[in-house]
């Protein structure tokens, strides 16, 4: 997929590019053909850098009804010649997604888009689960013909039609056009033996009963794995190999352990420390300072993974050693990860450390990565009031609203002018858990959108049940101060 274009965080584009509330605030302040086209840029041209655990579908349909946007930019980018050489999902997901929410609140050239792009559209299957939800059975009847013209008669396409019903997020239409349609009620009825078919035909490589033989087993992934690329093989086969040493290996395997763990191939190093870190063994920490300065970085990766999984009162104190600046290793991989890990299992007096390795990360890295998400966490669950503004920071800076909502939630613990500041933005955010956190927090006097918003948040039925209970908690609790 391709890496998205994101404008800076001040202007209009990308502020919705972002999700943020400001977004949708600045959008209907601005002028509308302006509004339009940054809306109509963000849906055509997916921002987000993980479709799977970002949200933007709802928030961007919200902002089409409110300026009651034309959907030509959507039209167009549907079917135009790229849809049939591009067939990738992500392509076109987020503009039928937000289709399938106008339709839901009643726009008809939603509905009528979502039902000419399933007959034509090389993304279909997505555009038919959206009509599913929201169309009638006498419309989702028409389509049945054009659907099951993509499935030529024969081995191939009734292997194919079998798949797609499978497959098929939504089974409505599916189990309709059953009744009138004998090849789709045949396919329906095979589709879950084929499955059971695939799944009892897995032929996998186990090890032997031995640590030794497990160690061995670990070291062959990229040979035996093809299922990937070969360093995701050598690490799935390594955390079931760890798994395997937790039922095979015993007190005397532990010289053999610790050889691995010193000197193995990737896979039995990985799969050794892995078990040596679970039995918190004493020798781990040695281990893991001689691992991540191996020259080799695959190594230096597995004793930085293996880092976040030791746990206990002396693991504490080497990971604030490692992370302690004072200690001169802060700024290495080992003391980033040692950070991390304080900030995911450290106890009050990790905030400073959390803090200031937040600080460096964003000296270093910027708004965004990898491993700034548990830093943020860590330091809303240590209370560490001085990172406020570095929180702020990748509040307002980061292209990731997951990213966002978390910095939100850190803020809700540690900045007392959330309730009246970033709380309010928060309603009108693109994530649903981040507008439940406003709901809960946001102050209800001093600014006169609060309750609006609340009130529209608790009418809106597209809203999660989530949101609607703490926006209608809020609600009711006002209704009595009054």
């Amino acid at each position: 997929m391709f890496e998205p274009d994101i404008a800076p965080s001040a202007t209009l584009l990308g502020l919705l590019q972002r999700g943020r509330g400001d977004g949708t605030l600045h959008a209907l302040a601005a002028e509308r053909p302006d509004a339009l086209a940054a809306l109509d840029a963000c849906v055509v041209r997916d921002p987000r850098h993980d479709w799977q655990v970002e949200n933007r579908s709802l928030y961007y349909a919200r902002l089409y009804s409110e300026l009651e946007g034309p959907l030509d930019g959507i039209d167009a980018h549907l079917f135009h010649p790229d849809d049939g050489i591009d067939t990738d999902e992500n392509r076109t997901g987020l503009a039928l997604s937000v289709l399938g929410h106008l339709a839901a609140y009643g726009r008809r050239d939603a509905l009528d888009l979502l039902r000419r792009y399933t007959v034509h559209g090389s993304n279909w299957a997505w555009a038919l689960d959206e009509l599913a939800l929201r169309d009638d059975d006498a419309s989702l009847l028409r389509l049945a013909p054009a659907v099951l013209d993509r499935f030529p008669a024969g081995p191939e396409g009734d292997a194919a039609l079998r798949a797609a019903v499978r497959d098929a997020y939504e089974p409505r239409p599916w189990r309709l056009w059953a009744a009138t349609h004998p090849r789709i009620a045949a396919a329906g009825e095979q589709a879950p033996f084929d499955l059971w078919q695939r799944q009892l035909g897995r032929s996998t490589a186990a090890p032997g009963w031995g640590a030794a033989e497990v160690l061995a087993w670990a070291d062959r992934a990229a040979e035996e794995d093809r299922s990937g690329s070969p360093h995701d093989a050598v690490q799935r086969r390594a955390a079931a190999a760890a798994r395997c040493l937790a039922a095979v290996a015993g007190p005397d395997d532990r010289p053999l352990l610790l050889n691995a763990a010193r000197n193995g191939a990737e896979g039995a190093r990985r799969a050794a420390l892995r078990h040596l870190v679970d039995r918190d063994d004493p020798a781990v920490p040695g281990l893991i300072e001689l691992c991540a300065a191996d020259p080799d970085g695959r190594i230096v990766d597995a004793a930085l993974d293996v880092l976040g999984r030791m746990r206990g009162p002396a693991a504490m104190d080497h990971a604030r050693r490692w992370a302690d600046p004072a200690t001169g290793g802060a700024d290495s991989a080992l003391g980033e990860a040692a950070a991390r890990l304080l900030a995911c299992a450290g106890d009050e007096r990790d905030a400073p450390l959390v803090a200031d390795a937040l600080r460096r990360w964003i000296a270093g890295y910027g708004a965004d990565g990898d491993g700034l998400g548990c830093l943020v966490d860590g330091a809303g669950r240590l209370r560490a009031t001085a990172a406020v503004p570095a929180l702020r920071y990748v509040y307002a800076e980061t292209v990731s609203s997951q990213l966002r909502g978390r910095a939100a939630h850190a803020l809700a613990a540690t900045d007392a002018c959330f309730p009246a500041g970033p709380a309010v933005e928060c309603l009108w955010d693109c994530e649903e858990t981040t507008r439940e956190l406003a709901a809960r927090h946001v102050a209800t006097t001093g600014d006169v959108r609060v309750l609006e918003r609340l009130r529209r948040l608790a009418a809106d039925p597209a809203e999660e049940a989530e949101v609607h209970a703490a926006v209608r908690g809020r609600l009711i609790a006002g209704d009595r101060v009054r």
